[in-house]
């Protein structure tokens, strides 16, 4: 597959890059500094740095995108922004939130796992895998970003949260002299409202303090109607005061969310053609999710359990931060910044299948495949109505996971700077600490139901006479296991972090050198489960009458481990548009604390860090009209802890915990051409090559490519802005992939089209206006973003239905935007 995947790269596929011009008003001297002339690497980046400086001089890659390029996807979640970075693969055919990230020559079953997600330099929440929320749950974005910066390699990712693997730091817009105020309005296909502003001036010009507030509020009905509308809102703020003498600033942040959106996991597509299937009703299949299980409810030793899958995946709660920059003198600078949040979150969802048949079937189909008999002995109805379900129709069934997970983080970083000049370099030094502790809230409910194959499914009950001419209930108000899995945890993450750098630089050479020791604690508190009988009608199938629930017992355990990352990097100045880097790092990744095993004696398993080695070797050219990127990349991680959320073949879900190693390889390259003055075309690709090297319990696997790591991605297009009319028409492309570790399952290759174009109202000063109108997936691509995780290497790529998650279909938005 990857010569495949070569030849379409050397078929003259391209790609793109989002550029930005230079940012940040306290970057203002590496601007001045940066004469370089470029077209798309004058970027002034702040992300991991003690100091702003170009991306042009950072010895590693950079990626921006600018706030007006946000604006226009304020309705889109974190992948379709981040799928158009250099590297990344995001998959966002979830919806708006819970994005699969997945970053070059990484393994990854998707999320933020090797990435942080940042806004103003503090961590959403500082540890990964306390539960399997992804981190964009928490924060959505709004018009008050003014940019995004990816930065990995160099010293940049050992400060603060760290990752060696990149860091995507949001940063927000904050006031100034200039009072800015801009509201926006859109309406999208599938009953989408959404309402924004921002706004940011001075509170008190003679005491230098600036404020800056966004928010939004949204209803959607999409972006597949399911009859689950959502709605909710954000507010985010900051207030930050200039020290007088011009040392520094003091700046504090506030976020309020109250939101939801519906998350949506694969489904049965048509098995020749990998396409969404037809109905019974001859209708084409989008979604079987559906509003009618919304009202299932069944008793529990505990009460009556009512299902909030209507909520979809739900956050309520604040956050707040303080950040702190002070010049003391003397080349001597201090920085530190602090944050604590708190969500009552939950994150309920439709499963893709009912953990043992897991596709359409057939009315004695369904019985057969039970022991129930033939059909003659059955009645199947329509919940509510008592309608009989046609001989003729399929059936499907799926699982209901409601999810609850509260979780409390605070995190906390203080750095020391000190610039030096020794002969003809000028170094940066930093010494710095970090500190953070979060715990998090893992209850889940499993609840399987029976509904026909169309949209919007009705529930569908059953009854059948057994050899005793008994008639018994298999599934009542739709409902075929009631509380079929349940567990309740409880994780904790404690980690202290100290690191070193010295940036420094003369007029040929950059270097970056850093080092950094973390240790983490992490606390676990598991309670067990019983299958408790909650009614003893002899005429109700046994998962009706037995519900599984908390039995009270808890397992305790605690498990730390301490580790070292080190980084060097050097660029060199060739000449003013061309420089050659380098960089390469010995770091790690701790374990996900919920794949801890505990052993029937209480003890846990062993927790140790997972090692990533990482180097690259590139060129940067910056013209006048054209700015290119090209560079080689190598990544070896060791005994990583992969954790899988599968079948348990009884209906309900186990977490499979298994050590792999990989090793992986390639290219990527940028490219940005001015081809007249407004009007320019940006690309990027991406060729890796990868493989397991070591999978515990599974040793054939090895030598098999990464799952959902394609050998290739690209983005290309054209942007055309004259600030009076602008256009954008861009490709994003993913190529061949498999959807699981064993190759078992093939994931053609697919792209998303995507147009945005816009007219601007200029009513002078700083009033104006524009009207636009963007489309996503322009050609209706249903290209299939991943497999069913649920049946790992079990899952076939043949038969009649394929349990697989395409791209969300095409979708029309209408924003009209005014600035005053």
């Amino acid at each position: 597959m990857a010569k495949k995947m070569m030849f379409k790269l050397l078929s003259g596929v391209a790609a793109v890059t989002i550029s930005t011009a230079a940012w940040a008003a306290e970057a203002d001297d590496a601007e001045e500094e940066d004469n370089s002339g470029s077209l798309a690497l004058e970027e002034i980046v702040v992300t991991g740095t003690s100091k702003a400086r170009s991306s042009y001089f950072t010895p590693g890659s950079v990626s921006t995108m600018s706030g007006d390029d946000l604006d226009r996807m304020t309705a889109s979640g974190q992948a379709d922004i981040l799928r158009n970075i250099t590297g990344i693969k995001a998959e966002g055919g979830g919806g708006e939130v819970a994005a699969n990230v997945f970053i070059k020559g990484l393994p990854s079953g998707g999320q933020f796992q090797f990435t942080p997600l940042l806004y103003d330099g503090v961590a959403t929440l500082s540890s990964f895998g306390l539960n399997s929320s992804a981190f964009d749950v928490y924060y959505r974005n709004d018009l008050g970003i003014d940019r995004v910066e990816f930065v990995r390699g160099g010293a940049s990712n050992l400060f603060g949260v760290g990752s060696v693997a990149g860091i995507i730091n949001y940063i927000s817009k904050t006031g100034s002299d200039t009072p800015e105020h801009e509201v926006q309005f859109e309406y999208a296909e599938e009953g989408r409202y959404r309402a924004d502003f921002a706004s940011s001036g001075p509170l008190s010009r003679d005491s230098n303090l600036y404020y800056a507030v966004s928010g939004f509020y949204r209803y959607d009905e999409g972006p597949l109607d399911t009859g689950l509308p959502t709605e909710g809102y954000q507010i985010r703020g900051n207030l930050k005061k200039e020290f007088d003498d011009g040392s520094g600033s003091v700046t504090l942040y506030t976020q309020i969310i109250d939101d939801e959106v519906q998350f949506f996991l694969p489904f049965p597509l048509d098995g020749s053609t990998r396409e969404r299937p037809k109905g019974n009703d001859g209708k084409t299949v989008y979604t079987l999710q559906t509003f009618e299980a919304a009202g299932i409810s069944y008793q529990t030793p505990t009460g009556v359990f009512e299902t909030p899958i209507a909520d979809g995946v739900s956050t309520k709660g604040e956050s707040f931060a303080i950040v702190i920059e002070k010049d003391v003198g003397g080349g001597w600078g201090f920085n530190a910044k602090a944050k604590y949040s708190s969500y009552q979150h939950q994150f309920n969802l439709f499963l893709d299948g009912d953990g043992i048949v897991n596709t359409p079937e057939t009315l004695q189909g369904f019985l057969t495949a039970r022991g129930l008999g033939d059909i003659s002995d059955a009645s199947f109805t329509y919940t509510g109505s008592g309608q009989d379900v046609p001989v003729g129709d399929l059936l499907f069934g799926n699982r209901l996971l409601d999810r609850n997970r509260p979780v409390t983080d605070f995190t906390s970083e203080v750095n020391l700077t000190k610039e030096v000049s020794t002969g003809n370099f000028e170094h940066s030094f930093t010494l710095g600490g970090f500190f953070a502790r979060a715990e998090a809230g893992d209850e889940n409910v499993i609840t399987t139901y029976l509904g026909e194959f169309n949209n919007k499914p009705r529930l569908v009950d059953l009854t059948y006479t057994d050899g005793s001419g008994n008639d018994i209930v298999f599934s009542r108000n739709g409902v075929l296991n009631a509380g079929a899995t349940y567990s309740n945890n409880e994780h904790s993450a404690t980690r202290f972090a100290a690191y070193v750098a010295d940036q420094f630089e003369n007029d040929s050479f950059v270097f970056d050198i850093g080092f950094r020791v973390e240790k983490i604690v992490g606390d676990i508190n598991r309670e067990g489960s019983v299958f408790e009988q909650v009614d003893n009608d002899p005429n109700l199938a046994p998962d009706l009458q037995n519900v599984k629930t908390g039995n009270g017992s808890f397992t305790l355990a605690s498990v730390n481990d301490t580790e070292w990352a080190v980084a060097v990097a050097a660029l060199y100045k060739v000449n003013e548009n061309l420089n050659v880097y380098a960089n390469a790092s010995r770091g790690f990744f701790f374990p996900e604390i919920r794949s801890v095993r505990i052993n029937s004696l209480g003890e846990p398993s062993p927790y140790e860090a997972e090692i990533i080695k990482q180097a690259e070797l590139g060129l940067k050219y910056s013209g006048e009209r054209f700015a290119a990127t090209f560079a080689g990349f190598y990544a070896k991680l060791d005994d990583r802890a992969s954790v899988d959320f599968v079948n348990d073949g009884q209906g309900g879900v186990i977490n499979l915990v298994s050590l792999q190693s990989t090793e992986s390889y390639g290219v990527e390259a940028t490219v940005s051409v001015s081809i007249m003055d407004n009007l320019r075309f940006d690309g990027n690709a991406t060729l890796q090559d990868h493989k397991l090297t070591k999978n515990e319990g599974s040793p054939a696997l090895v030598g098999n490519e990464l799952r959902r790591q394609p050998n290739i991605l690209f983005n290309a297009g054209l942007y055309y802005d004259d600030d009076t009319i602008d256009f954008s028409f861009f490709q994003n492309y993913v190529g061949d992939n498999f959807a699981n570790d064993g190759n078992s399952v093939e994931l053609e290759a697919f792209s998303i089209f995507r147009l945005d174009a816009g007219y601007t109202f200029d009513f002078g000063g700083d009033r104006n206006a524009r009207l636009g109108v963007s489309v996503f997936n322009l050609f209706e691509s249903q290209g299939t973003t991943e497999g069913s995780p649920r049946q790992g290497t079990a899952q076939s790529g043949t038969g009649a239905f394929f349990v697989g998650r395409p791209i969300l279909p095409r979708r029309i938005t209408v924003r009209f935007n005014y600035n005053f």
